[in-house]
């Protein structure tokens, strides 16, 4: 199974991924055009958008992430095969992510295995506390501006270290205290159970996407994004929406 006959077959706009796009072909609004624009300014070269990536649409992409999880809980994956054909076609110069996702740095959440997805399709970003920085807001607007991700999911998960971290308050080394800050509303709206604060937090954390970004407020205007939060079960490896 290739890529080009895979469940998520694409094919690229003419020419070589790395060719920079005009702004009339990638700017899904104005507020897109301004991070376009900064992108720019800083000499980044814009690829070509996957055809795919316009035609699922936001609805179908939640659709596939979630379907993968189905996959995964039941142990019937398909996506190593297809990572292994991936790697053959030596398709190292593009990406065509149809959704992104926020996700906790902690090693027993492997993303792209929990929603049985092969290499290019989830465009990853990953924090301790799965927490929406300005770094990680950046780079999530790099996803939907440039490469057209249509969905984007804030995952945290059972049993977070990060959690209970902020839950506690303790006084820890080096800079990990500068979670806290971004878990404590969760904490305070929560209480001290640790589930209940990463589910918490993973609604607050979407719920700042949605209304911190300009980028990603115009294209959730426009039916073209969906920000959503979910919660990643250790013990099942079951993801359960939370909005």
């Amino acid at each position: 199974m290739g890529l080009a006959a895979g469940p998520h077959a694409a094919a690229v706009e003419g020419g070589g991924p790395h060719r920079a796009l005009s702004r009339r072909r990638f700017l899904r609004a104005g507020a897109v055009a301004s991070a376009a624009g900064l992108l720019a300014g800083a000499g980044l070269v814009v690829p070509r958008r996957a055809l795919a990536q316009s035609a699922i649409g936001p609805d179908k992409a939640l659709a596939m992430l979630m379907a993968g999880n189905d996959r995964y809980v039941a142990q019937q994956l398909g996506s190593f095969q297809e990572d292994l054909d991936i790697l053959k076609q030596h398709t190292a110069e593009k990406q065509e992510p149809f959704a992104a996702v926020l996700s906790c740095a902690d090693s027993r959440v492997p993303v792209e295995l929990t929603f049985d997805q092969s290499i290019g399709h989830i465009f990853v970003n990953r924090v301790a506390g799965n927490i929406a920085t300005s770094e990680i807001i950046g780079s999530l607007e790099y996803g939907v501006a440039v490469l057209g991700t249509e969905v984007i999911m804030v995952l945290g998960h059972s049993n977070c270290g990060a959690v209970k971290a902020a839950i506690a308050g303790k006084e820890v080394p080096g800079q990990i205290s500068s979670l806290y800050s971004y878990i404590r509303p969760a904490v305070d709206q929560a209480g001290p159970d640790v589930d209940a604060v990463g589910r918490a937090n993973a609604q607050i954390q979407a719920r700042l996407l949605r209304e911190s970004s300009p980028v990603f407020a115009e294209a959730v205007k426009q039916g073209k994004l969906k920000v959503v939060a979910g919660f990643y079960d250790l013990a099942t490896g079951k993801v359960t929406l939370l909005d």
